[in-house]
């Protein structure tokens, strides 16, 4: 019973992709409008994510969430049109018109020989950091978490292997990671999402205490890699990948007061990043869930 429903999930997903490959990227900004005004639960989320960052001083008092949350919805749209047009060989185009800004760095950090983190968020289409990685440097490995249903997962997985990226899965993640560097490897990490108290410290993210990943840290300063905070955003209709300089980490004595220290630099990153394009970060997440009274 379970397979058959893996099966209807599948066909369900593949059924609503296939005629997206005839639409125009301008389509899916409407699409996503159209998302924003069916999916209720996660609008409202959205909203009250940039209220409560806009209220803290981390975003412009100027800014009106509501209209950031239309623009987020609107960008996430035309991001899923054009991984589906990607996935599918129609998306040459989007491919050859960006750009990578610091390239310099990842050749840097590869030379030196100890393995390479790209540290990043849920900004801009982020999925295609990995793609343009592969198209424009080389390919990658990605830590991710494995989707519930296992047919859905393969089919990530045969989009992904098709540009040469490979994945880590984040159960038992760790040992994949320590050996893809050690062979000077390069891994792409998410670290803005909420995390356990065994995977993380409490820092304060946009002006709210957020529970935040701390494997970026703690790896770098175990292996040495270098850690390149790698972002991505739209600029009209081409995306801009920037690759900043290797993060000098803390010095201190206390091994876990360092890591912290390091986890606050590093999220600072995502935080300016947001800033920069507030439009393009993923605010439907409940990014500070578990952190006391302020989580919604």
């Amino acid at each position: 019973m379970k397979k058959l429903q893996w099966a209807v999930e599948l066909g369900a997903v593949l059924a609503l992709s296939l005629p997206l490959l005839f639409l125009p990227l301008k389509a899916g900004e409407y699409l996503g409008l159209a998302a924003h005004a069916l999916w209720g639960s996660r609008r409202n989320i959205a909203i009250e994510n940039v209220r409560q960052a806009i209220a803290s001083g981390s975003l412009p008092s100027t800014l009106r969430p509501e209209d950031v949350v239309r623009g987020f919805f609107r960008h996430l749209g035309r991001s899923i049109l054009e991984l589906v047009k990607i996935s599918c060989g129609f998306g040459s185009r989007i491919t050859s018109t960006a750009e990578i800004r610091g390239a310099e760095h990842y050749h840097q950090a590869k030379a030196a020989g100890r393995g390479v983190i790209f540290l990043t968020g849920h900004c801009g289409n982020w999925e295609l950091v990995a793609i343009l990685s592969s198209v424009h440097l080389e390919p990658f490995s990605v830590v991710a978490r494995r989707q519930n249903n296992p047919y859905i997962n393969r089919l990530v997985e045969l989009v992904r292997g098709k540009f040469g990226n490979a994945v880590i899965y984040k159960k038992g993640a760790l040992k994949n990671i320590m050996l893809s560097l050690k062979q000077n490897g390069a891994i792409g990490i998410l670290m803005d999402q909420a995390v356990t108290p065994e995977e993380g410290y409490i820092i304060d993210f946009l002006g709210r205490p957020a529970w935040t990943m701390k494997v970026p840290a703690l790896i770098g300063r175990k292996t040495g890699a270098a850690i390149l905070p790698s972002f991505i955003h739209r600029e009209g209709n081409c995306h801009i990948v920037t690759i900043h300089a290797p993060v000098v980490l803390s010095g201190g004595i206390d091994n876990e007061q360092a890591i912290m220290q390091d986890t606050k630099r590093l999220t600072v990153f995502v935080e300016d990043y947001i800033r920069a394009h507030p439009e393009q970060w993923l605010w439907i997440h409940r990014r500070w869930k578990r952190a006391g009274k302020e989580q919604i």
